[in-house]
């Protein structure tokens, strides 16, 4: 999936309002539309697409360390606002975005610099007007590192 450097590489405005959300996500995926730049500096990538469900990889390491060392919270929150966030995406109609409203991020315990993780989201209500979802992050051993919820606003724009 390339990654777009630019602003003049993101989708354009008349892409995105083009396709259904599902279908730009699974161009993003197919690497027919530019990746945002955040998944780059985050190290993580998308790795499934489904209508409702989202899957992301993704590696912290040192750049996303804090001062005592450890994952940074921050880099939880990215990577479940975007799996979270696309989970809503997938379920948006033609002519339609979305943006977050508020997330909310539980880290269950540390992430190892260097451990190989999965973001899941998954949507739990998809409105003309909200979509709810909630998201993990695991290993691929199934444990758990952190759980997280949001609410994003689906606005109509043609």
């Amino acid at each position: 999936m390339p990654l777009a450097k630019t602003f003049d590489e993101l989708p354009s405005r008349e892409t995105l309002l083009s396709l259904t959300g599902l279908e730009f996500m699974q161009a993003v995926l197919a690497g027919e539309l530019s990746g945002p730049p955040i998944s780059g500096i985050m190290n993580y990538h998308l790795h499934s697409v489904d209508h409702g469900s989202i899957v992301f990889h993704g590696t912290p390491d040192f750049a996303h360390t804090n001062p005592m060392g450890g994952i940074h919270g921050g880099w939880y929150g990215t990577l479940l606002d975007s799996a979270m966030a696309c989970a809503v995406m997938t379920t948006v109609p033609r002519g339609s975005v979305y943006t977050t409203l508020e997330y909310k991020i539980n880290i269950t315990r540390a992430i190892p610099p260097g451990t190989p993780i999965i973001a899941t989201g998954q949507i739990d209500h998809a409105g003309r007007s909200t979509g709810v979802a909630t998201g993990r992050i695991t290993d691929a051993d199934g444990k758990l590192y952190a759980t997280g919820s949001t609410t994003c606003l689906i606005m109509q724009i043609a």
